[in-house]
């Protein structure tokens, strides 16, 4: 395009330069160095010197005709320089009439182009056979000229290029996003069998055990399958309740009932059903409740899935063989109330701590289901969060355990 328009250029200027050449051919009048004297014959006064635009015209005179002939072509406002040469004994000599910048513009050809045209007189004028041949030239910023003419041109060329890069990286990532969607729905739908086939299953080994003349006949083992049943089937119902919260709050639906809290209650509160499951594991919990102001305007249910979500993850995330070790620390500035959880489990990797607040998101271990859920539980406190105008922070190192720091705003006074 850029060569082309550079060809469209210099053909133009080249024209202009023949137009102008013609245009100073026929320049009329008596020697600019020469005045007649009275009662002499003018024409032949005219000619005792030799015919010649130089000596007929001043250099303004001359850019005033060149500026004429451009006005005439529509190219007005086109920098331009201009020189006029004469041809004594077939060599050229120095310039008679030029241009301010005339030789800086003609010798830089890398920058200008420069076109020349001969002044011949009109055919059958007096001075026909009696000139001095000129030429004149004219040099021109084609470099310039030619971007200045296409830089709409290559803007939206710029444009459309970056739209197709735009296009096509969006596209790639759409395509990397939707295959990691597919691998986290396939570890969430294969996660989501694995927790209801095992309290299923066990349902019906307690109804199969209940129709076993020997269990009809003792009600203490009534109870006790009848416990079962009742309990896994709580199990199965909270697990419906948490895919369904997570969806409310996706989409905003939920409702919080908020009123002034005391999260240090809820935390204890918190802590102590989480005394058995650690005694099991031979493992323990420090609770540190040094915030000297812990009332915030809250949702007491939601606050208290927050806490037992963050201590159930530390819990499932521990080490084989490696007691589990929490610690729940609190403190609080004047307008915030701060929460640090940190305990001693298996860490994440980098990538995972970027990607642990995404919904069914879960660190990558093939189809292994050992650690139970859905992969909403972080979701759900981040969403809790900030709903409560809060935030959190994780911190973790792989292998050494990971911390989690979180701000709710006090109570306002």
């Amino acid at each position: 395009m850029i060569v082309a328009k550079e060809e469209q250029v210099k053909e133009k200027l080249r024209d202009v330069t023949e137009l102008v050449a013609n245009e100073l051919a026929q320049t009329k009048g008596y020697n600019i160095t020469t005045k007649p004297f009275p009662g002499f014959d003018e024409f032949s006064l005219e000619h005792t010197k030799p015919y010649s635009i130089s000596s007929r015209l001043t250099a303004d005179d001359i850019k005033a005709k060149i500026d004429a002939v451009f006005a005439a072509q529509r190219m007005e406002g086109t920098p331009y320089q201009f020189g006029l040469a004469s041809f004594g004994t077939g060599a050229i000599a120095p310039l008679e009439r030029k241009s301010p910048d005339f030789e800086k513009w003609y010798y830089d050809s890398a920058t200008y182009y420069s076109a020349y045209n001969y002044i011949s007189p009109p055919s059958g004028s007096a001075s026909e056979n009696l000139v001095i041949d000129e030429m004149i030239i004219l040099v021109i910023p084609i470099k310039k000229l030619v971007f200045k003419d296409l830089r709409p041109n290559i803007i939206m060329g710029i444009l459309f290029t970056l739209v197709i890069i735009s296009a096509f990286g969006l596209t790639v990532y759409t395509m990397i996003r939707q295959k990691k969607l597919n691998v986290i729905k396939n570890d969430f739908i294969n996660n989501m069998t694995h927790e209801f086939k095992t309290p299923i299953a066990t349902i019906s080994l307690a109804v199969d055990a209940l129709k076993n003349p020997k269990v009809i006949g003792s009600p203490e083992k009534l109870l006790y399958f009848s416990g079962i049943i009742k309990e896994e089937n709580q199990r199965m119902n909270r697990q419906v309740e948490t895919i369904l919260k997570s969806a409310l709050l996706d989409r905003q639906e939920i409702q919080l009932n908020k009123k002034p809290l005391n999260v240090h209650q809820i935390i204890e509160d918190v802590a102590d059903n989480f005394a058995l499951r650690l005694q099991e594991k031979g493992g323990d919990m420090e609770v540190h409740l040094n915030a000297e102001n812990d009332l915030i305007d809250g949702d007491e249910v939601h606050i208290s899935n927050l806490v037992n979500n963050l201590l159930d993850n530390a819990v499932k995330y521990s080490k084989d063989n490696v007691p589990p070790h929490i610690s729940l620390t609190t403190s609080s500035t004047p307008k915030k109330f701060i929460m640090v959880i940190e305990d001693n489990g298996i860490g994440m990797t980098k990538e995972t701590v970027k990607r642990i607040f995404e919904k069914f998101y879960r660190a990558h271990t093939g189809n292994i289901h050992n650690v139970k859920g859905f992969g909403l539980g972080l979701s759900y406190v981040k969403q809790v969060i900030e709903a409560h105008d809060g935030s959190i922070r994780p911190e973790s190192v792989l292998g050494k355990g990971s911390v989690f720091t979180i701000e709710l705003p006090l109570a306002s006074s």
